[in-house]
């Protein structure tokens, strides 16, 4: 391997109940933690728990055996909400590993104090609130 930039484009935010709007295609996803305003039509994000990769990501997010976790993050008023980026395989399983490695989710464990692979950045945009937009991250051990 060696050096690589990867670029993100995210959509969002998606709240439980509209789950269905995530396309299931191969990416990652960012899970926060967001209070829902009627009135506006939109969502306040409070906090980055999670962040994950999938080749369905749609599905993967729907029955993610972590969801209970993720829950527990939630405060008064607070749902799940959720956003997205479309990338494939190899490079979806770097930069998933790269975003964790750099933003430290509470309820991620892998990849959180180690980055297995090359020199990686990442470029994000979008729907994308409470992530840096541009970072570097380097192999450890």
């Amino acid at each position: 391997m060696s050096a690589r930039t990867i670029s993100l484009t995210f959509a969002g935010y998606y709240r439980d109940v509209n789950t269905s709007g995530i396309r299931n295609e191969s990416g990652v996803y960012l899970v926060y933690t967001c209070t829902y305003d009627r009135q506006t039509d939109q969502v306040t994000l409070h906090k980055l728990v999670y962040i994950g990769e999938a080749d369905h990501v749609r599905d993967r997010i729907q029955r993610h055996e972590k969801r209970p976790t993720w829950q527990t993050q939630l405060g008064p008023g607070q749902e799940l909400c959720y956003s997205f980026a479309l990338i494939a395989s190899p490079d979806r399983e770097r930069a998933e590993a790269a975003l964790i490695y750099h933003h430290k989710p509470p309820v991620n464990d892998e990849f959180k104090y180690s980055f297995p692979f090359d020199e990686t950045t990442v470029s994000s945009s979008g729907r994308c609130a409470l992530i840096d937009p541009l970072f570097t991250v380097r192999r450890t051990g």
